[in-house]
């Protein structure tokens, strides 16, 4: 009885789907259909039902519809390639929100480099958001633990006084330098193509700040121990001392480029390894423990392990672009006017610091042999680039 009834009505809907209606309702209608059906069919072949898209394991049920850089993804390629979406990947559409320019939120034409495939780059450091917070975290522990260890201790009643001074001043000046650039980088990395890019630039910034921050808290907590000490000097000759204008010139400099890669580049190529490393290697690091200071060894040590991972992406980074196989050869002439600008400003930089090498009462070191360590080690950068250090 239910089947004959089931069978009935589904006789009855067919029925009733076919009956025709009377031509004068319906022809606007049909000629609307038929206009619209045409229209549908002179357009792109895009569609946005499933399995439409052909990607990397379209035809696979692990979903991963990107190519990784090895055999198997790795957990910083699962949570960072295309978060940062591209129109020309996998959106059917173009940017639903635009500048009032009309550009889209994220464009290639924030740098004057070229890439066949700007997705390509991966960091060597494989970091992410939690992997940089827990390596931040660990690098906050230690260096509160030496701070108040040697507090404890009294250390800092036992710093020559010539050193200081020179901890004060300078020190105290190279705060802000790591500032302006940590500054910089963070406005950098909102102008980036995708994702990784972006991620390597972030944290970058991130490393910056958190030494400005750790120098800032440093100088505050032996001050507290210092009869005299002075924690605004630092600011006073930051602004005004001569030999520290050519520095601010340099950062100011990377801060005030428009073209986000040439901040990354000229931070990490050039200003790191000629003035950077310098200063923190070149003095702090080498020249404190002969003045009885074994505090700010260990405070500095954590950017210099920074400056490593930071540097490593970012040839990474450069490599990838001038051996691009369309556009390499513009990247490496690009690359290169940004050396001779940027080499300019570091050795200016540079020269106006040599002084402090004099002023501690047990020198160690001296500021030729610092000097000429961190030529060599921008050498040893630019021919990794195909690029070529220019005559002072």
């Amino acid at each position: 009885m239910s089947s004959r009834t089931a069978s009935s009505s589904t006789s009855s809907r067919r029925r009733t789907t076919k009956t025709p209606r009377p031509s004068n309702e319906l022809e606007p209608n049909n000629r609307r259909r038929k206009t619209t059906m045409t229209a549908v069919q002179t357009v792109s072949a895009k569609s946005g039902a499933a399995g439409s898209a052909v990607f990397p394991d379209s035809d696979s049920r692990r979903y991963r519809y990107f190519e990784p850089r090895s055999k198997r993804a790795t957990h910083y390629e699962d949570v960072t390639v295309d978060v940062q979406p591209d129109p020309e990947r996998y959106l059917l559409q173009d940017w639903i929100i635009s500048f009032p320019n009309g550009k889209g939120a994220y464009t290639k034409d924030n740098t004057g480099a070229l890439s066949s495939n700007w997705h390509a780059f991966r960091a060597p450091d494989q970091e992410w958001e939690r992997t940089h917070y827990q390596r931040q975290s660990k690098i906050e522990a230690m260096v509160q633990a030496v701070i108040a260890n040697g507090r404890k201790s009294g250390a800092p009643k036992s710093f020559d006084k010539a050193w200081i001074k020179i901890l004060q001043n300078h020190l105290g000046a190279w705060k802000h330098a790591e500032f302006g650039l940590g500054t910089s980088l963070m406005q950098a990395q909102r102008y980036g193509y995708t994702q990784m890019i972006n991620n390597a630039t972030l944290t970058n910034s991130s490393y910056k700040l958190r030494l400005s921050q750790d120098i800032t808290l440093y100088l505050a907590e032996i001050g507290m121990d210092v009869p005299g000490f002075d924690d605004t000097a630092g600011k006073r000759v930051w602004l005004e001392d001569k030999g520290w204008q050519g520095t601010r010139e340099a950062i100011e400099s990377i801060m005030g480029s428009a073209d986000y890669l040439e901040q990354y580049f000229a931070t990490n190529i050039v200003f790191e390894s000629l003035v950077g490393e310098l200063f923190r290697s070149g003095f702090l690091m080498q020249v404190a423990s002969s003045n009885g200071d074994f505090i700010t060894p260990p405070v500095i040590s954590s950017a210099e392990a920074d400056y490593e991972r930071n540097l490593a992406n970012t040839i990474d980074l450069m490599h990838l672009l001038v051996t691009d196989n369309q556009h390499g050869a513009h990247n490496k002439k690009l690359f290169q006017g940004w050396v001779n600008k940027h080499v300019a400003l570091a050795n200016k930089a540079a020269a106006g610091l040599q002084p402090i090498w004099s002023q501690p009462h047990s020198k160690p070191v001296q500021y030729a042999d610092a000097r000429a360590q961190s030529v060599e080690r921008i050498k040893k950068i630019l021919g990794e680039l195909g690029l070529t250090l220019p005559k002072e």
